[in-house]
């Protein structure tokens, strides 16, 4: 992969994106409306576990983010976010996992999925059910594509992987990506679903977290602060 390869389409070659949300009774009977109501006493959150599943990594640090917000430091993150951890009675293996036990096993008052996903669920099990609830702060959890030259060069593919990256980014292809529920980078196909993607303020782990290098490093290794959390939670 050559070192720009950012640099090869726009939004630094993400067509779309998406971020953590809460997934939560109709009515939202428990009034969760932030990050910090997960603390609170009796509350029951169902999350992915970080360790194993994308969806909970995202669901994890974008609580780590509102904490740092909210506290201003790594110690106040982290007896925050541990505070949080508390009230999850178990960790899936992964978002699949946390959706049943939150829908069809009826366990929980809130689950954190990624925003497609909690607009999928909300739609295909009964908007009845269900409402989509949206944090003061969430991650940006962005999909980047790109052209791996050395795999379209072995497979004479390289026209039609590069017509199909491009296409994503075309009116038409942002077209498709807002009907599957993630977010278009285009501004006109975003505004005429703001229905559907009400704004929420984000941050990415490169700006706020010190990128992924130093997240999985920090966080997520044995022994990092995510273990840490389980074990005296």
């Amino acid at each position: 992969m050559e070192a720009d390869w950012r640099a090869r389409f726009r939004h630094d070659a993400t067509p779309y994106t998406t971020m953590s949300v809460f997934l939560v009774r109709k009515g939202n009977p428990k009034n969760v409306k932030d990050w910090g109501d997960f603390i609170r006493d009796g509350l029951l959150v169902i999350v992915p576990n970080p360790k194993t599943s994308g969806n909970g990594r995202y669901s994890y640090l974008a609580a780590w983010g509102y904490a740092l917000d909210k506290t201003g430091s790594e110690a106040g993150a982290r007896e925050l976010v541990g505070k949080l951890f508390a009230n999850v009675p178990a960790l899936d293996g992964g978002g699949r996992g946390a959706t049943t036990t939150f829908t069809q096993r009826d366990v929980g008052d809130v689950l954190v999925t990624f925003e497609n996903e909690a607009i999928l669920i909300a739609r295909e099990l009964g908007e009845n059910q269900f409402d989509v609830a949206y944090p003061s702060i969430s991650i940006d959890a962005s999909a980047p594509v790109a052209v791996v030259k050395s795999v379209v060069a072995k497979r004479g593919t390289a026209k039609v992987a590069e017509g199909y990256l491009k296409y994503l980014f075309s009116p038409a292809g942002q077209e498709i990506i807002a009907k599957q529920n993630f977010r278009p980078r285009n501004a006109a196909i975003l505004a005429r679903n703001a229905n559907k993607f009400p704004p929420i303020r984000t941050f990415t782990v490169d700006e706020k977290l010190g990128g992924w290098a130093a997240v999985q490093k920090s966080h997520f290794a044995d022994g990092g602060l995510f273990d840490q959390i389980i074990v005296s939670r």
